[in-house]
């Protein structure tokens, strides 16, 4: 059994750092579900801007707004208007194809990166 990269969300932005808020990373559910994550599921964080990496779990925001928001003490680490990649992880004993979305300044789905089912299914369409 290996852990790989099962779901990416390469070059959001934080739109938010609130360190009063009770810990984890808030993700607009329009790019969660590009990507197939779920609430409550653990992630890894990683800052282009500072180089920082944290593990923390999702929840869900409001579709359709954009928001990135590093909530609690993962607000010390990454701050807003950082650029940062978010990746969910499977352990799986076969190879998979991870489901990776670029997104552009806003958060917004600009492109898919990867093959993923529900691409491949449109394509069939």
């Amino acid at each position: 059994m290996r852990h790989v990269l099962r779901s990416k969300i390469h070059n959001a932005y934080v739109t938010e750092a609130n360190l009063a808020y009770i810990g984890s990373i808030t993700i607009d559910e329009d790019l969660m579900d590009a990507v197939g994550l779920w609430e409550g599921e653990r992630v890894l964080v990683v800052s282009n801007t500072s180089g920082h990496r944290l593990e923390t779990y999702v929840i869900t925001g409001e579709r359709g707004s954009g928001t990135i928001a590093m909530n609690g003490a993962a607000a010390h680490l990454i701050n807003e208007s950082e650029q940062i990649i978010i990746m969910g992880f499977e352990l799986t004993d076969t190879p998979i194809i991870p489901s990776v979305v670029l997104v552009d300044r806003h958060n917004k789905l600009d492109r898919y990166l990867s093959e993923t089912p529900s691409t491949i299914l449109a394509q069939e369409s």
